[in-house]
């Protein structure tokens, strides 16, 4: 259940992430100045005139996405409509669907999606269905009522409609065997199903009615589901899995067990009952190790001796299927550990670094669109530190780049903070090649702010200092914040245990990790670790 829980909630993390990007198509699409002017012109128009919205919109419209570099793979159609509803529509031959005709499209304001937008007030919502259709199909829809940014009181200017195809969804799933995932519409008493992994499994339950009776159907089925509601467009997501299905393997174990306990045991009364007395000890003994076997005990420590007869060989045999269970066991063990591995590893790799260095870049540029240096500065620093952070998959980084991380940590922090925080550093020329494990530094800068310097009054100072000390580095974290009284509480900080174990499990017993402080004066950590071993000098 935890597993599945994990699952979800990066599932829902990836969903945010690709619904973000049309929220952002959407707000890009409206800040062009020459397709806001144009819906103006069409909605004030009669409809006989060159300022209705047509092919030249249609256009325009087209060559804002290919501009902006949207992706489009799971983009169905994007229409935009002006105040008298009329339509032009960018990936569709037909204009707007069903309200593609002059009598249609004045049931726009009539129907329930159209006034969900409307109380929206702007915000753009998304629906689990196509709303330009007639019946369900395989896209959805995210509607945003368009409004003049330049006029906040005015009405609106038009309306815009991005349909998503669903298999947008796939892209958060990695899903096998006998699990489901949907995608759950709770905004009507009868709860709408956006998107279904395995329809197959969910037509056999017969989902209807109700959320509760919903799930009450998929418990009854004799499967246990997760629930996690996604935070852009409030859809509750479900893992489900076939209950018998994670205990077969375990299942199948305990069987195989008994039926050789059994089959062992029926050797032994058979023995025993042909042969005379003097074996019957040893027949005994044997029968004993099996009953201890079965209870737990592994019967290979050798210290039961039998004759050279086909008692022993009994014993020999079933000392060689013992070893023989107990090593596919453990390799059973290993096999499932490193297949959550690899399914853990591969649900993150979903998480693309480049999507998000390409998100954080959108930012950049239209933070620069807008003249927001400051917004511009944050997201490329944000942007560096992941690249940093990353390293290639590296855990060896070198002092500079470690450097470059901390230095855009700080530009974040001083944005934040309204530049409350002066960071200093005296780093030797001659270390600054050398490579160390990443995020070494990084975390006690982020520490010395968060506990020494946010809850101080006023500015506060953090230096850095690194040098070279024979066979050693050293790297000193000082600042002039609150200081600790009680020293312990290090340990209970994930980023300084953090810093602790990794810097004694790669360096070894020489290097040090000491921390020194003062209440009202101030925090120091020092590193201390040999460079030899990760330079590769003699």
């Amino acid at each position: 259940m935890e597993t599945n829980r994990g699952y979800l909630k990066t599932s829902s993390e990836v969903a945010d992430l690709l619904l973000r990007n049309i929220i952002n198509m959407n707000r890009i699409i409206l800040s062009n100045d020459e397709l806001r002017k144009e819906l103006l012109l069409s909605g004030a128009s009669n409809g006989n005139d060159q300022a209705v919205i047509d092919v030249r919109t249609a256009n325009k419209l087209q060559n804002i996405v290919v501009s902006n570099l949207f992706d489009t793979q799971y983009i169905e159609s994007i229409c935009i409509f002006d105040r008298n509803y009329r339509s032009v529509c960018y990936g569709r031959s037909e204009q707007a669907g069903r309200y593609g005709t002059d009598d249609t499209r004045r049931q726009i304001p009539l129907t329930d999606w159209y006034v969900t937008a409307q109380e929206a007030r702007g915000k753009e919502i998304f629906f689990g269905y196509n709303v330009l259709e007639d019946a369900e199909g395989s896209s959805f829809s995210s509607v945003k009522v368009l409004r003049d940014p330049n006029q906040l009181t005015g009405g609106q200017i038009g309306l815009l409609v991005i349909n998503i195809k669903k298999t947008i969804f796939e892209q958060t799933l990695n899903e096998s065997g006998k699990s489901g995932f949907l995608v759950l519409d709770k905004a009507t008493s009868q709860p709408a199903i956006v998107y279904d992994y395995r329809p197959e499994e969910t037509d056999s339950i017969g989902l209807s009615g109700s959320y509760d009776a919903m799930m009450d159907r998929l418990r009854q089925a004799g499967y246990i589901f997760s629930v996690y509601k996604n935070a852009t467009s409030g859809w509750m997501f479900i893992h489900f899995v076939e209950t018998k299905s994670l205990l077969r393997q375990s299942d199948r174990i305990g069987d195989i067990t008994m039926l050789l306990a059994a089959f062992m045991a029926g050797i032994a009364l058979l023995v025993s009952y042909f042969v005379s007395g003097t074996i019957t000890k040893p027949l005994l003994q044997l029968k004993k190790m099996i009953v201890d076997w079965a209870k737990g005990s592994q019967p290979i420590d050798g210290n039961e001796t039998f004759a050279a007869d086909e008692v022993g060989v009994i014993n020999q045999t079933f000392r060689r299927l013992a070893i023989v269970n107990q090593q596919l066991s453990e390799s059973l063990l290993q096999s499932q550990l490193k297949e959550r591995e690899a399914e853990l590893r591969s649900l993150q790799a979903q998480i693309k670094p480049h999507f998000l260095y390409n998100t954080l870049d959108s930012i950049y540029f239209m933070a620069l669109l807008e003249e927001k240096a400051d917004i511009a500065q944050m997201a490329l620093s944000l942007s560096e530190s992941f690249k940093l952070s990353l390293n290639k998959g590296r855990e060896l980084i070198p002092v500079f780049k470690e450097i470059q991380h901390i230095r855009h940590y700080m530009i974040i922090q001083n944005m934040r903070y309204d530049n409350r925080f002066h960071y200093e550093e005296t780093i030797e020329e001659e270390i600054k090649s050398f490579e160390i494990m990443k995020l070494l530094l990084q975390p006690l800068v982020e520490n010395a702010i968060y506990h020494g310097l946010e809850p101080k009054v006023g500015e506060g100072r953090i230096r850095l200092t690194g040098r070279k000390d024979g066979e050693f580095l050293v790297f000193t974290v000082e600042d002039d914040g609150v200081g600790m009284e009680d020293l312990t509480k290090t340990e209970q900080g994930y980023g300084m245990l953090n810093v602790r174990e990794r810097l004694s499990l790669f360096y070894g017993a020489t290097s040090t990790f000491t921390i020194d402080s003062k209440v009202g004066e101030g925090t120091k950590v020092q590193l201390r670790f040999p460079y030899r071993q990760m330079t590769g000098e003699a």
